[in-house]
C-alpha cells in the first residue's frame, strides 16, 4: 500500500447531480443547472436492457453539449457485472477530453482501482489522450467500509470518497428503505418512569464519520449521499448541515431543487473566508521572521492549516469567478 497524501485537483463539489443516462431529455437541464458537478449515470439508475444504449448516449452527451464550465464525471457499472469492462474501454476510446472524472460504485477493495488504474492507463495512453481522468470512489458496501483506508490510498488518480446510504444499507442489512434520512425506529428510550423520551439517532453516524475522516487524512474530497426525498427542503437542509458541520465538502443530489440548497450550505461562510485570508497572513509574516509554526486564536498553525486555509480562499475564488480554478 501506497504511504502518502493525495496532492488533488482544488474543485467545487458542493453539489454533484446524478443524470440518469437513459434520460437523454434531462442532459440539457443539468448542463444549464447550478450543480459543480454532474454524473451521468450508467449504474443503478438504469435498467439492464439499457446499459448499451445509455452507454452510448452518455458518450454522445460528453461531446457534443455545452457543459460550460462544470465538472463532469460518467459513473460506470460496479466491478463484478458484465459492463465494466465494456464501459471504461469505450468511455476512454470516444469521449473528449471534456471528461475529468470516473465513478465508481460499490467498491470493496483496493484491488478493484488497482485494475481500474491499470486500464484507464492502458487507455489514455493507447488513444493518447492528453488529459489524466480522476476517480471518484463510492464507498457502499460492509466490505468498501472496512478497506476504506486502503481503497483510499490505492491510487493517484483517487480524488474523493462518497457516502452510498442506500446500497450500504442493502449490504448491512439494515431494515431502512429511505435514502440518506433519518429511521424513526433507530434511537434510544430515556429511563424517566413517569414520561419516557425517544430520542432518535443517526444510524449512518459512523459511516461518514469514518468516510469524512479517511478522505481528510489522505487529502481527498469527503462527499455525502443523496438525500432521496426531494419535495423535504427542510430534511434536506438539516441533513445537509449535518455533513457540512462534520467536514463534508459537498452532497450528491438527485433532483435539481437541491442544486442550490446544497451550494449554498457547502460554500465557506463569510467567517471562514476570512479567519482563512487572516491564517494566511499571519503564516507569511511567521515566514519572514523563519518561524515554522505560530499561535492563531488559541490554536497552533503549521503547514497543514496553511493548506486548509488556502482551499478555502482557493474555493472561495472559484465561488466567485465561475468556478474557474484561479
Amino acid at each position: 500500500m501506497a504511504n502518502y497524501k493525495h496532492e488533488i485537483k482544488v474543485r467545487l463539489n458542493r453539489s454533484e447531480l446524478a443524470v440518469p443516462g437513459s434520460r437523454i431529455d434531462f442532459f440539457e437541464k443539468a448542463a444549464k443547472s447550478e450543480a459543480d458537478i454532474i454524473f451521468l449515470d450508467l449504474e443503478d439508475s438504469v435498467s439492464i436492457n439499457q446499459k448499451s444504449s445509455a452507454r452510448v448516449n452518455v458518450i454522445e452527451a460528453v461531446n457534443d453539449i455545452d457543459w460550460r464550465d462544470k465538472t463532469l464525471s460518467i459513473r460506470v457499472n460496479s466491478y463484478d457485472t458484465e459492463f465494466i469492462n465494456d464501459d471504461i474501454e469505450e468511455i476512454m476510446k470516444n469521449t473528449s477530453s471534456r471528461l475529468d472524472l470516473l465513478m465508481f460504485p460499490k467498491v470493496n477493495s483496493e484491488k478493484e482501482i488497482l485494475k481500474f488504474d491499470k486500464l484507464v492507463t492502458a487507455y489514455e495512453n493507447k488513444f493518447k489522450r492528453k488529459k489524466k481522468i480522476g476517480f471518484e470512489i463510492i464507498i457502499e458496501t460492509t466490505l468498501g467500509l472496512i478497506n476504506i483506508n486502503q481503497i483510499a490510498l490505492s491510487s493517484k488518480r483517487n480524488e474523493s470518497l462518497h457516502f452510498g446510504s442506500a446500497d450500504f444499507a442493502a449490504s448491512l442489512g439494515a431494515k431502512i428503505t429511505n435514502i440518506g434520512g433519518i429511521n424513526k425506529n433507530y434511537g434510544i428510550l430515556d429511563d424517566n418512569q413517569k414520561k419516557r423520551t425517544f430520542f432518535i439517532n443517526d444510524m449512518w453516524h459512523f459511516a461518514l464519520f469514518k468516510i469524512v475522516l479517511t478522505a481528510h487524512a489522505y487529502g481527498l474530497r469527503a462527499i455525502d449521499c443523496p438525500f432521496g426525498d426531494f419535495s423535504d427542503e427542510l430534511g434536506f437542509d438539516h441533513a445537509a448541515r449535518s455533513s457540512y458541520t462534520m467536514g463534508f465538502d459537498g452532497k450528491m443530489v438527485i433532483h435539481p431543487s437541491q442544486i442550490n440548497l446544497s451550494n449554498k450550505i457547502f460554500s465557506p461562510t463569510e467567517k471562514e473566508i476570512l479567519e482563512a485570508k487572516e491564517i494566511l497572513t499571519q503564516m507569511k509574516l511567521a515566514e519572514k521572521k523563519g518561524k515554522g509554526a505560530i499561535a492563531f486564536n488559541g490554536k497552533l498553525l503549521d503547514i497543514v492549516s496553511i493548506k486548509q486555509a488556502q482551499n478555502i480562499v482557493k474555493i472561495d475564488s472559484m465561488i466567485k469567478n465561475n468556478r474557474e480554478d484561479s
